[in-house]
């Protein structure tokens, strides 16, 4: 059992401040890493800090089980926290979200492996052509850095 399954079972579905961490890993070609999730929706990859991980850590962990994909050295973009962001699930937990977003592109192995679990797909998208299923959260956070994901890193 899972940290989070640990504070569910003492606090139940009462709301929690979970943080967590996504990366628009970006290719040579400027084409960014998402992932289809089984729900039939496209995202970047990332996921919840384990207890003492680091928030980079946590990001290249994510990007690397759910893709197969290595990373290496992470740039911060912005930290999307706040009410808007609040979320119930259907089996009636609540969080709200700290999600502190990254970008890479120093790809380390860009071979994609998915797990069938978390990922039932996954591939290098041009930022101007996302595939439909998109979450509307994942391209409000790619508009927002877009500039960045292009950029070299200084």
């Amino acid at each position: 059992m899972g940290y989070i399954e640990e504070l569910r079972e003492i606090i139940g579905t009462r709301p929690l401040i979970l943080v967590g961490t996504v990366v628009g890993v970006v290719d040579e070609d400027g084409k960014i890493l998402l992932q289809k999730r089984p729900e039939g929706v496209w995202g970047l990859p990332g996921g919840l800090l384990e207890l003492g991980e680091s928030v980079e850590d946590a990001g290249r962990r994510e990007v690397f089980e759910e893709t197969g994909v290595e990373i290496g050295q992470l740039k911060l973009v912005e930290v999307f926290s706040g009410e808007q962001y609040f979320r119930k699930l259907e089996n009636g937990d609540e969080f709200y979200p700290v999600t502190i977003a990254y970008h890479s592109k120093d790809i380390k192995n860009c071979s994609i492996k998915i797990d069938g679990e978390e990922t039932i797909d996954a591939g290098f998208f041009p930022l101007h052509e996302l595939p439909d299923r998109t979450t509307p959260l994942v391209r409000m956070m790619i508009q927002k850095f877009s500039t960045m994901l292009i950029r070299p890193f200084e």
